[in-house]
C-alpha cells in the first residue's frame, strides 16, 4: 500500500433539513485530537442511528481522490471533503487497495474495516442530485466503515498504518461489485457470508439472498421514504 496521508478529520451534529428528516452529512474539520469510541468519533452525531453508527459502522472513511471524478461529473459543485459525510479523508487509499478485515493503527486506536458504505438518499437531499446515491453505488466510490478494536485518541497528525491483512483477495472494491453489481452471483455471496470480518448486517443480507434467490428492495435507501430519518 502507498504511503497514506490524512487530509482531514470531521465530525458534526445531526440537523433537521425539513419534513422531519435528520442528517449528519454536514460535518466540520477538527484539528484537535479526539477520542475514538467503539460507537464513533468524539461527539459526532448521526441522523439515523439504525444505519449510520454502531460498533460495525463507527467511522466512515472516504478517499479524497474520488472528488476529482465528482468534480468532472458535476462541475457545478465544488466537491471536496467532507461532501460525503466522511469522518476521515485521506490520499493513498482506495476501495481497490484495502480489504475487508484490514487492521490499522491510527494514533492510540486500532481499527478494522468492517464493510463498504451503502450510499443513501441523504446524499441526494444534501446536494440536490437525485441520482447521486446510485451513481456512487454503481461506480464503487462509496468509501468504507471501521469497527474500533481498541479505543484511543486520534488526530490528523497521527500516522495511519496497515498492521494486518487477513483477506487479501477480498478488497472493498470487490465486495461492492459482488454486493451491488452481481447481487445474486452464488460464489461472491458465499465469500461474503464466509468472511468473519464483514459486518453482520452485510453477511445476513448475503445469506438471505442465497436462501431466497431474491435481492432486497433498494428503493427506500436510494430514494428515501417520507418517514425515514424521523427521530423516535
Amino acid at each position: 500500500m502507498n504511503t497514506v496521508y490524512v487530509d482531514g478529520v470531521y465530525i458534526g451534529k445531526a440537523k433537521n433539513i425539513g419534513h422531519g428528516l435528520l442528517t449528519d452529512i454536514d460535518k466540520e474539520q477538527v484539528a484537535r485530537r479526539l477520542w475514538l469510541w467503539p460507537q464513533g468519533l468524539g461527539s459526532d452525531e448521526h441522523g439515523d442511528p439504525r444505519f449510520h453508527t454502531g460498533p460495525e459502522r463507527a467511522l466512515h472513511h472516504y478517499p479524497a481522490e474520488h472528488y476529482a471524478y465528482w468534480r468532472k461529473r458535476y462541475p457545478q459543485i465544488d466537491w471536496c471533503a467532507p461532501a460525503f459525510g466522511e469522518n476521515l479523508s485521506t490520499h493513498g487509499m482506495s476501495e481497490e487497495s484495502v480489504c475487508l478485515g484490514d487492521m490499522f493503527r491510527w494514533g492510540g486506536a486500532l481499527l478494522q474495516i468492517s464493510q463498504p458504505r451503502s450510499p443513501c438518499y441523504r446524499l441526494s437531499h444534501r446536494w440536490g442530485l437525485l441520482e447521486l446515491p446510485e451513481q456512487a453505488q454503481q461506480t464503487g466510490r462509496c468509501g468504507w466503515f471501521y469497527r474500533v478494536l481498541k479505543p484511543g485518541f486520534v488526530s490528523a497528525e497521527d500516522p495511519f498504518e496497515l498492521i494486518q491483512r487477513s483477506y487479501p483477495g477480498l478488497t472493498v472494491a470487490w465486495a461492492l461489485h459482488a454486493f451491488f453489481r452481481e447481487p445474486l452471483e452464488h460464489a461472491g455471496l458465499k465469500k461474503l457470508v464466509d468472511c468473519p470480518a464483514l459486518s453482520s448486517r452485510w453477511r445476513d443480507i448475503a445469506m438471505r439472498r442465497l436462501r431466497t434467490g431474491q435481492v432486497e428492495d433498494w428503493t427506500s435507501r436510494l430514494l428515501g421514504l417520507p418517514l425515514e430519518g424521523l427521530r423516535a
